[in-house]
């Protein structure tokens, strides 16, 4: 449009039913343009939130074991760790040692292992087992990012909605209820029957 003096520029947007936005202050002359403000802050937010829906902020999830760890606490820890691994987040494993655990590191290092290769399939040794201090670490990363499986959890979310829309069938509960009805509408048959 070229330089336009602010009276005709005011008068323009008064005109077009529109703001006028100064875009570039320190330009020489100041840089103007013609919009309807409150719609582009709402796009700009909506922008915005759009990016932070699908920002993934890395988690470092920490799990704590014992040398002698018993065989169902150890499955359950490994459950935990396999959760943590599918939603993307980082697993710190900590070893805790006490007493005369201490002067046997490989039993914490041994399960340090073992666990590493059970859960390989989803996630990989970013840190290899240290001793520091009482207790030993290690760091598990997953393969996938989280960003991924934010993605596969919400499409699992929506198609989940959608068989459930699909098939409006009743739920377990309401099945039950309606099995009680009809066995207590027999019962006065019967009864009437043996009369």
């Amino acid at each position: 449009m070229g330089i336009v003096p602010l009276a005709k520029a005011l008068e323009l947007a008064q005109e077009y039913d529109l703001d006028l936005v100064e875009v570039a202050a320190n330009a020489r002359p100041p840089v103007c343009k013609l919009m309807d403000y409150g719609k582009f802050k709402y796009e700009s937010a909506m922008k915005a939130r759009e990016a932070r829906k699908n920002q993934a902020h890395t988690v470092i999830k920490e799990m704590k074991l014992r040398p002698k760890i018993d065989p169902h606490d150890y499955d359950t820890k490994k459950g935990h760790v396999v959760r943590f691994l599918k939603q993307g987040d980082k697993v710190k494993i900590t070893i805790m040692f006490r007493g005369r655990e201490q002067s046997r590191p490989e039993l914490g290092y041994r399960l340090l292992q073992r666990l590493a290769e059970d859960v390989q399939d989803l996630g990989f040794v970013e840190s290899n087992p240290k001793q520091d201090g009482r207790n030993m670490i290690m760091v598990l990363g997953p393969h996938k990012k989280k960003t991924e499986a934010m993605a596969e959890a919400r499409q699992a979310q929506e198609a989940r909605k959608a068989e459930a829309k699909a098939n409006p069938g009743k739920s377990q509960n309401a099945a039950e209820v309606d099995h009680e009805v009809v066995d207590d509408a027999e019962a006065p048959a019967e009864a009437s029957a043996e009369a």
